[in-house]
């Protein structure tokens, strides 16, 4: 016998008795102990940062990161999952930061940097116990016991081990560049970290003169949306081929020049003509001077000059420029350079510099601090935030004349991505970079051979920051990270790299360690991972090998945390120090996955890291060759963006979604799982709404639940016991996992080919089932899967299951139809509880353990432990499937047929016409018109060749498609088409794909799109049209059918009197139906029988029963007393 099933199933509840089952038994471990000597399926964590609480975006990734492995595991692979935890960085600093009310690093310095680092290492660890049971409570199996931490000394040690590596082979190097530049955290961001934080502003764009020296009453136009850098200026630059103008300014009574091209485009900005002059090449502008817009550097250099290579001199700076990058897209084609704060002017100084001999050429002149604020070269604005300088900066241009226009820029710009209120400025800064770009090549072969899903993400959005890779900015100015591990002699500079703890004590002279002892002595509860951080290994020196009695101390700053991200498929063994076989087993990895943002972060550091270090040829012939391609992951599933319910990025401020934990206590963790599977490809945007997660229960779960609670409870009313039937064990496969083999070795089991054309249908359902899942799961297509899951669970409930019924209602349990049923159901359930474990693990389990639990430790005691299934394909019957799915299809199309003319199911109608596209399988059909006929509801049911008699198509154009194309056309071609015929019409276009229309002296040649086709039923009749066929309903209703549906109103109403005295299935009852309406007496008395059987009645009457409480209702407008007397069987 089976536990009974609840009625009133409550998900959530459910799967709390399966985690607590998981952790008694402690089935995840027995899942890899089973799989010890299998191949190995390698799965990375991509490590959250546990100082913010879980949100939906991490339900997703964590459930994907879980499918797949699950899946994995029963296909026969060893899935080590390893959990890890991100936990240095601006994440880390910025919450911090917040606790204590703080932002600059001015302010993080006055309350220490010793007490600084405790509260970030203590901060990390906040929300650790919602992170951990948001992970169990997913049904996310994952070690997070044994998690890799990156700041834990051995993660560290190996990101050391790196970047030693790097430094010797003169790939991180020390260098003056433009970087991103975060001023209120006074440190650079990589691009990947620049890359998440765009978003849409408006800046001032301004349009300024900058007087020539030598034409006074002429000007260069220049335009900028950086009014601030102005103060910085030291050139302008121009196209040489390309052709400017001087126009004249009516206005200003001067002279301006700019490119020919843009003139008309700034004319009508200032709404007034600027004629033209003349025109000439840019290359008659390249050298002439200019009066820049602010005098802060003009005032002493703007008379200097320096000596070039090929002799003579040169002025410094205000010139007019050569260079390529100038278009006339925006602007005036004259470009302002203020190489302080940008990439592209700064190599422009750098080009023009090379022409002077060393130490004569320009300088680069900045007048803005690190801290974003102008400094004192500039008094008038000496200490404001550049941004807030915009408008002072504008209205001061105005006044002294050289504003020409002023207007607003939309553009995307950078902010901090994490402090989002901060700004990012391009700025020069001396950091420490890695030579990615050396690398752009093999990093580009790499990712060609990953498996990108989706596939265009790899020439797409990740194809494209690799081919625009610049070098790495990997040092930050900053406390909490991973210290550079660069020390440098104090006497001659001179620097060399440390690549673990211990070879920094092996050092002759090491000192400074006693800061971290004193550091534990008052601080006994200090990890002793600290030792390796700031401020205890910034106190670390020892003696120099380049200078006797000189000593070398580390460089101050620590490294971009992607980097530590990045390092983790070696870092989290602890490489090379210790885990050489765990890191040589599980690397690369098979499987990794996150959201559509990690393309410039984790998917970009992962692959940079590996192919920097793992994918050079050896230089020694005894060296290990490098590992094949792709490393260090071979195929990468990217995770759309997770919207609010609003369709907008989600928002805590806009309260736009349900937090996890409301989700999970409501509705359950499976019904969160499926809505994330079966919804959309995992790529696509993902709208979190809490609705169409509850809708997601009744559309599959609650469906394949009740097929479920069918099974069990008419198996225990019948006593049908498979463990009875199954006792020799010896005869079973695959240690007892209730295969079809086990399954056909009981007594009295007939095997497929010997049961009845509905049980091998669903058998060759459920099989062709097992391969499609199998194929899409095998592609990392869960989407695709889920499809085939719902149309299968779609398939056994509203067809096997509803046409098996009176099979399951026999009195005779020892019957062959009635075994051949409960054994068909049977098996189905059993295999789809372990096609459905990956996706649905508690469900999946609470079916599998009532199912299977008869036989005690002979089967595996949880579906996690069995194989996944495998296809039997001698019991696919592809021609039976065809069969039954357009059978299928004509009932459907019968139930539209009649929801579209308001009939309802339970009212009989005279006659269904079926008009196939082919009579291939008219012959079978007709051999189940019986079948047909019930469930349809109709007298009698017949084939025709011709629809024309029942339905007419309508045919209109498709207005917003043919619109731009045919204009005025468009009315003459309406009316034509209504003299069309429209199924000769819609005959051609399916033959040829197109077809000819003439409109008035015009041909239009019209493919599917272009024309809409309307099914219109003839009067008297109701058609629908699938792919296979039409299906047309007589719609006049004759008194005996209408009394003939008002009998199946009243079984209605009777079954839901039953169900709400909860009666059992097998409770027998009496009736009683008090009306004063004739006809629904006559109903009565035509269908006496009829209602009796289906409701299990001992007796109907049409009066009242004594002492029973009637329920009142209405029928066709009658009303009508409902008495049912539950009775005692015999």
């Amino acid at each position: 016998m089976f536990e009974p099933v609840p009625s009133d199933v409550r998900f959530p509840q459910l799967e709390e008795q399966v985690l607590a089952f998981w952790d008694d038994q402690q089935v995840y471990e027995k899942s890899l102990q089973r799989r010890d000597d299998a191949p190995r399926f390698v799965f990375y964590e991509g490590p959250p940062t546990a100082n913010g609480m879980p949100h939906p975006g991490h339900c997703l990734t964590r459930a994907i990161k879980d499918l797949f492995p699950r899946y994995k595991t029963m296909r026969g692979y060893r899935c080590e999952r390893k959990g890890g935890w991100d936990t240095h960085g601006l994440p880390v600093e910025v919450e911090v930061c917040k606790e204590l009310g703080i932002h600059s690093k001015e302010e993080i310095e006055a309350f220490g940097i010793e007490p600084f680092i405790h509260k970030c290492q203590q901060s990390v660890w906040r929300y650790m116990q919602e992170w951990e049971r948001l992970t169990q409570r997913l049904g996310f199996w994952i070690h997070l016991d044994d998690a890799y931490v990156t700041y834990h000394q051995s993660y560290v040690e190996s990101v050391w081990w790196s970047l030693k590596t790097l430094f010797d082979r003169g790939l991180l190097y020390q260098g003056h560049k433009i970087v991103w530049w975060w001023a209120q955290g006074g440190t650079a961001l990589s691009s990947g970290e620049v890359g998440q934080g765009y978003r849409q502003v408006a800046d001032p764009s301004v349009y300024v003169r900058f007087p020539l020296l030598d034409q006074p009453d002429t000007a260069l136009l220049v335009w900028t949306t950086t009014p601030w850098t102005l103060p910085s200026n030291q050139f302008a630059a121009v196209d040489p081929q390309l052709e400017y103008a001087r126009v004249a300014d009516p206005e200003s009574n001067q002279y301006l020049i700019l490119a020919r091209d843009l003139v008309p485009a700034v004319s009508a900005k200032v709404q007034r003509e600027l004629s033209i002059v003349e025109t000439f090449p840019g290359a008659k502008l390249v050298g002439q001077r200019y009066h820049p817009p602010f005098d802060c550097y003009y005032q002493s250099l703007g008379t200097q000059q320096g000596e070039l290579l090929d002799g003579g001199a040169e002025f410094l700076g205000w010139r007019v420029l050569p260079a390529d990058f100038v278009t006339t897209e925006s602007g005036t084609g004259i470009v302002h350079q203020a190489p302080a704060f940008g990439e592209v002017d700064y190599e422009v100084l750098q080009a023009d510099r090379a022409r002077f001999r060393d130490g004569e050429g320009p300088e680069l002149i900045c007048a803005v601090g690190p801290d974003g604020k102008f400094t004192e070269a500039l008094p008038e604005y000496a200490g404001q935030w550049v941004k807030d300088a915009d408008k002072p900066i504008t209205r001061g241009l105005r006044e002294r004349g050289l504003l020409f226009h002023q207007e607003q820029y939309s553009h995307d710009y950078p902010f901090c991505w994490r402090a989002e209120d901060d700004p990012l400025i391009q700025y020069p800064r001396h950091s420490w970079f890695i030579r990615t770009t050396q690398f752009k090549d093999r990093m580009l072969a790499n990712n060609g051979n990953i498996r990108w899903m989706p596939e265009h993400i790899r020439d797409g959005r990740f194809g494209n920051f690799l081919e625009s890779n610049v070098d790495w900015a990997l040092s930050r100015e900053r406390y909490w990270g991973t210290p550079l591990p660069i020390w440098v002699c104090s006497e001659t500079g001179r620097m060399e790299a440390i690549g673990s703890y211990g070879e920094l004590l092996e050092k002759p002279g090491i000192g400074g360690i006693e800061v971290w002892e004193q550091a534990q002595r008052e601080h006994p509860q200090l990890p002793e991972d600290l030792k390796i951080h700031k401020p205890y290994i910034d106190a670390v020196y020892y003696d120099s090998p380049y200078a006797a009695g000189a000593k070398m101390h580390r460089v101050p700053e620590v490294i971009d945390c992607w980097y530590d991200s990045g390092a983790m498929p070696f870092a989290q063994w602890g490489y090379p120090h210790q885990g050489q076989d765990s890191f040589a087993q599980q690397f690369p990895a098979d499987f990794i996955s996150e959201a559509i943002d990690q393309t410039r972060g984790w998917f970009y550091s992962l692959l940079a890291i590996s192919t920097l270090l793992f994918d050079e040829k050896p230089d020694k012939s005894d060296a290990a060759p490098a590992p094949e391609l792709p490393h260090p992951y071979r195929n990468c599933v990217v995770l759309g963006l997770m919207l609010g319910e609003d369709g907008t990025k989600m928002s805590k401020s806009k309260r736009n979604y349900r937090e996890p934990g409301e989700i999970l206590d409501r509705h359950g963790a499976d019904a969160l799982r499926w809505y994330f599977f079966a919804n959309q490809t995992p790529w696509s945007s993902i709208r979190y709404r809490e609705q169409a997660i509850k809708d997601s229960i009744p559309e599959f779960l609650l469906r394949l639940w009740n097929v479920y609670s069918f099974f069990v409870i008419y198996a225990n009313i019948d006593g049908f016991d498979p463990t009875s039937a199954l006792s020799v064990q010896e005869s079973w496969s695959n240690e007892g996992q209730l295969t079809h083999q086990d399954l056909l070795a009981a007594e009295a089991v007939r095997p497929p080919e010997s049961r009845g054309e509905l049980d091998r249908w669903i058998l060759s359902e459920l099989n062709q089932t097992v391969s499609t899942v199998t194929q899409a799961m095998d592609n990392y297509d869960n989407y695709s899967a889920c499809q085939q899951l719902t149309r299968f669970v779609d398939a056994l409930s509203n067809w096997y299951v509803r046409r098996s019924r009176d099979r399951f209602w026999q009195d005779d349990l020892n019957s062959p139809e009635k075994q051949d049923a409960y054994w068909t159901l049977y098996e189905c359930l059993l295999t789809t509880s372990k096609l459905i474990a990956p996706f649905v693990p508690f469900l999946a389990e609470t079916l599998w353990k009532n199912l299977s639990a008869g036989f005690g430790d002979q089967v595996l005691e949880s579906v996690h432990l069995c194989d996944f299934p495998t296809s039997i394909e001698a019991s696919i019957d592809h021609e039976l499937s065809e069969r039954m799915q357009l059978l299928r299809e004509i009932a459907s199309l019968g139930r539209k047929a009649r929801m579209e003319s308001r009939l309802k199911v339970r009212q009989p109608l005279a006659k269904v016409e079926v008009i196939l596209a082919t009579t291939e399988h008219q012959s079978w059909l007709e051999a189940h018109d019986d079948l047909l006929r019930e469930e349809l509801n109709v007298k009698e049911l017949a084939y025709a060749e011709q629809a024309d008699e029942y339905i007419r198509y309508q045919i209109q154009p498709n207005f917003q498609r043919l619109g731009p194309r045919i204009g005025k056309l468009m009315p003459h071609l309406k009316k034509r088409l209504l003299d069309c015929d429209g199924r000769a019409l819609l005959a051609e276009l399916s033959d040829r794909g197109q077809v000819t229309i003439d409109v008035g002296e015009e041909s239009l040649v019209l493919d599917e799109e272009d024309l809409q086709f309307r099914l219109q039923a003839r009067e008297g009749w109701a058609a629908a049209q699938g792919e296979s066929c039409v299906v047309v309903l007589a719609t006049e209703l004759t008194p005996q059918l209408v009394r003939e549906g008002l009998a199946r109103d009243l079984v209605r109403l009777v079954q839901d009197r039953r169900k709400q005295l909860d009666c059992e299935f097998t409770d027998r009852i009496e009736i009683g139906i008090a009306t004063e309406s004739s006809e629904l007496l006559a109903a009565i008395s035509e269908n006496h029988d009829f209602i009796v059987g289906e409701t299990l009645s001992r007796s109907l009457d049409t009066e009242a029963l004594d002492a029973v409480e009637a329920s009142e209702h209405e029928i066709a407008g009658e009303v009508v007393r409902c008495y049912v007397r539950v009775v005692t069987a015999d």
